[in-house]
């Protein structure tokens, strides 16, 4: 049966390979991005998830075009990196306000009409910067690591209602926002990966797709690294 899918952030990188994934296995995909092109063949709603109106008026196009959604990835992030002392209060707040409490937005919307179904799948996009740190991440990796209590507490307050909340912790990422980075500073990042590579897009998808099947109904509350053993430990 098709399901109605919503993926935050599904324009680009990591957001649009789960889009995709989810697509091929016949489920009807909307995404919302916040700035850019829209991708061609999804259902997509420009939104930026800061704005409580915006993603309620998102939830409303999407249920329109699709149905209520049973299956929320709430990916969309964005990243600010500076020492600690170099940064300003409005690098810290923006990037928590969009990973963490953009998170809380489109969930809580989401599980209104979840809970009334007694059925959903949530997964957010957290990182291994959220569960290892990283020097000159600290707004990044505070908001990622926001995601697990957030994810745990609700796997706990609606697990009742048989909806599933799980957390996807991605490694360093064969995408857009790793290519801009030198080539002596990718052979260091991947010099510390067991795997020595960094991961494609479609193999982050295949993690979430499997987090939203029948197969994992048993799974929640899970934080599921995809990083090639580099948070090894966390």
């Amino acid at each position: 049966m098709s399901r109605s899918v919503l993926v935050t952030g599904g324009n680009r990188g990591i957001g649009l390979a789960i889009a995709r994934a989810f697509a091929e296995a016949g489920d009807k995909v909307a995404v919302t991005y916040r700035s850019g092109e829209p991708p061609a063949d999804f259902f997509a709603v420009k939104c930026d998830i800061t704005d409580a109106a915006q993603v309620d008026q998102a939830f409303k196009e999407v249920e329109a075009e699709h149905g209520p959604v049973e299956i929320l990835v709430a990916n969309a992030g964005v990243t600010r990196d500076t020492l600690l002392l170099r940064m300003s209060e409005e690098d810290f707040t923006s990037v928590v306000d969009t990973n963490l409490t953009g998170a809380f937005r489109v969930v809580k919307r989401a599980s209104k009409l979840m809970m009334r179904a007694r059925t959903g799948r949530v997964v957010l996009i957290s990182s291994v910067v959220g569960l290892s740190g990283s020097p000159g991440q600290s707004n990044y990796a505070a908001s990622k690591a926001g995601l697990v209590g957030f994810a745990r507490s609700l796997a706990r307050e609606l697990g009742p209602r048989n909806i599933t909340v799980n957390v996807v912790a991605p490694g360093f990422v064969d995408t857009d926002m790793t290519a801009v980075l030198s080539d002596e500073r990718r052979a260091e990042i991947v010099a510390g990966v067991p795997l020595g590579r960094y991961a494609a897009p479609a193999e982050i998808a295949s993690t979430v797709r499997f987090l939203a099947s029948d197969e994992a109904a048993y799974i929640t509350g899970a934080v599921i690294p995809v990083d090639g053993g580099l948070g090894m430990g966390h």
